[in-house]
Order: structure tokens, then sequence, then C-alpha cells
């Protein structure tokens, strides 16, 4: 008679939490994590600063998301993945332009702000509560079809134009960093500018774009800087390394 296996039960519940994290459309609070999983506030307390200590997990200041060593073990683009990837760029994002960064999506029709981080120690300028940067609404134009533009600015005639129109490059002409095709808006309520690339992914339309002070700061270098991060993640999300 074959003997019962030994289970690690800790083991499992330690996997389970990752799995719920990783289920997870946004980052989750320890108290949300136990109460889906069932176990006592302590023990996942227990259970995920041991999974952040190991890099399973990554403690974000409004919960958990998945850490960089686990996203690469998972195979698909379930939503904990997306989540990591984009928090990690905007986290890196962040600190290297000690500016806030942001995320947004065009998704089902409408222009959705996904995920943004505040730098540390830096003032926060731009990404005004109500509607996303003009630059980033340029991005997203810039990347519709024509019909999808179409029925995006009838139903919304306030938004700016798209970056590669005539008009616009009129109105940009001086804002633009040489030799890019970045817009950078100004915050009209703030000293800041708004300085936006796309990330190309398979069913992803989306933008990558950081605040930063209006003055005294190179927009060519920022624009680089940026393209450099949008490019890793959009080979994080699907897109070939040659596109």
């Amino acid at each position: 008679m074959p003997q019962p296996q030994t289970l690690i039960s800790s083991v499992q519940r330690a996997l389970k939490l990752v799995d719920i994290v990783a289920d997870a459309a946004g980052p989750l609070p320890v108290k949300a994590i136990a109460r889906a999983s069932g176990l006592s506030l302590g023990t996942a307390y227990n259970l995920t600063r041991t999974l952040v200590h190991e890099g399973y997990l990554a403690a974000e200041p409004d919960g958990l998301v998945l850490g960089a060593r686990f996203p690469s073990l998972r195979g698909d683009d379930g939503p904990g993945v997306f989540t990591a990837f984009v928090r990690q760029t905007l986290r890196r994002v962040a600190r290297e332009h000690a500016s806030p960064a942001q995320f947004t999506r065009y998704q089902a029709g409408e222009v959705h702000l996904v995920d943004s981080v505040d730098a540390a120690g830096a003032p926060r300028v731009g990404f005004r509560a109500g509607a996303p940067p003009t630059a980033v609404g340029r991005q997203i134009l810039a990347q519709l079809s024509r019909e999808q533009r179409s029925d995006y600015l009838s139903r919304h005639p306030s938004e700016p134009p798209p970056a590669h129109s005539a008009g616009n490059r009129r109105v940009l002409r001086g804002q633009r960093p040489p030799g890019t095709d970045a817009p950078v808006s100004p915050d009209p309520d703030r000293l800041a500018a708004c300085i936006a690339v796309p990330v190309r992914a398979p069913g992803l339309i989306a933008v990558l774009a950081v605040s930063v002070p209006g003055d005294g700061v190179d927009a060519g270098a920022v624009v680089r800087r940026l393209r450099v991060a949008a490019d890793i993640l959009s080979c994080q999300l699907g897109a070939s390394p040659l596109t």
C-alpha cells in the first residue's frame, strides 16, 4: 500500500497567496489577501513578508504586486503579471526622473488611467484628476485607427488633436524636443511639462508618461530615456523586440 505523500502546508498557503495576487487587477493590501485566502491576518502577514523578502511579491504603498522574480515563471498574460510589469516600470521611471510617472491605455473605446507612481520627495505635478494630460491624450489618439479616432472625438469633442496632425504641429512648434515626435504639453495649473511616449504590444494601445518640472529640463534626454523604458515594457507585454 503506497504511503501518503507528505505535503508542506505552509508552502501550499504561500503559493495560494501568490496566485491571489497574480489574479488581481491591481495591488492588494494584506488584509484583502487574508480575506481572499481564508487565512488569519497574522499568518498572511508572515507569509507575504517572506514572499516579499524572496522577491516573489513586491510591497507597494497601496498593496502587494508580483515581485521581479515571479513574472518570469508565469507564461500567461494574467492581470497580475500585467500589473507587476507596469508598476515596476513606473517605479523605475519615477525614480530615474525624480518625477511622477503614469501609464494610460485605450480600452473599449475609452482612455483609462491604469496606474501612476509619485516620485519620493518630489512635489506632485501634472496628472490632474479628472482628465489625462494633453500629451497623453495626443499619443493615444495618434495610435488609433481613423475610425477609432473619429468615434472617440465624436464623443469627446474637447480632446486635443493627435500629435501628428498639421494643426497640432503648429500648436506644439517650439515645445517638442528636437528630433523627436513625442508630445510635450505644459500643465496649465503648475510649472510642469508632461512628456508621453507610446507603449506598443499585441492588443494594447497605451502610453507611458512622466511629469517633469517645466524649467531647466532637457526634454530630449527625458524622451530618450522614457522610450527605453517603454520599449522594455512593450517587450515584457508581448511585443517583438524588432518593433
